[in-house]
């Protein structure tokens, strides 16, 4: 009976260790309204999770034609991709921007779109490092799932959502905050 006993609380433990890692790198935010400004497509959750994907080519765009640097008056050094104009759910029709938070929305260079972040409750996850085009799906596979069983702090508000990179971020090795708008 021993031997049960220790096995038994040893699962637990490990078990318990295991909930707590993969639920304790998501935090909740207050987050002030900023503006991004960047290239622009429309696309679907259903789109992006077959080969016809535009994310992919956004970004190979983005980092092809130079766009970060012909954003004027930038906030700091980040890039951001943003998530808004959502038609319903994550599944739905959505607008993707990928660009940088600007201090002044009224330089908007020509071929460009300038759209606005609610302030609010935003839900944080930080994705593993590595490869973008893995680790950064990943991530929002596991907020899909934690929307799913409720524990996002919340319900999403399905207005806005965003990626930050940090400067220099390498896509072959990169990490990014991903942030969750909540009701």
């Amino acid at each position: 009976m021993p031997r049960f006993s220790i096995f038994f609380g040893f699962a637990l433990v490990i078990s318990t260790v295991a909930i707590v890692a993969q639920t304790s790198g998501l935090r909740i935010v207050q987050q002030a309204e900023f503006s991004v400004v960047g290239i622009e497509a429309r696309t679907s959750g259903q789109k992006e999770m077959s080969n016809d994907g535009l994310v992919p080519q956004m970004w190979q765009r983005f980092y092809q034609e130079g766009v970060l640097d012909k954003i004027p008056s930038r906030a700091d050094q980040n890039v951001y991709a943003l998530y808004t104009d959502f038609a319903s759910n994550r599944m739905g029709e959505y607008t993707v921007v990928i660009g940088a938070k600007v201090k002044d929305k009224s330089q908007v260079p020509a071929g460009m779109a300038l759209k606005t972040i609610p302030a609010g409750k935003y839900a944080v996850l930080t994705s593993a490092k590595g490869p973008a085009p893995s680790v950064i799906p990943e991530a929002w596979m596991k907020i899909a799932a934690m929307e799913d069983k409720d524990q996002l702090g919340g319900k999403r508000a399905y207005k806005a959502d965003f990626e930050v990179y940090g400067p220099g971020s390498d896509p072959q090795n990169s990490q990014a905050d991903l942030y969750v708008g909540l009701k």
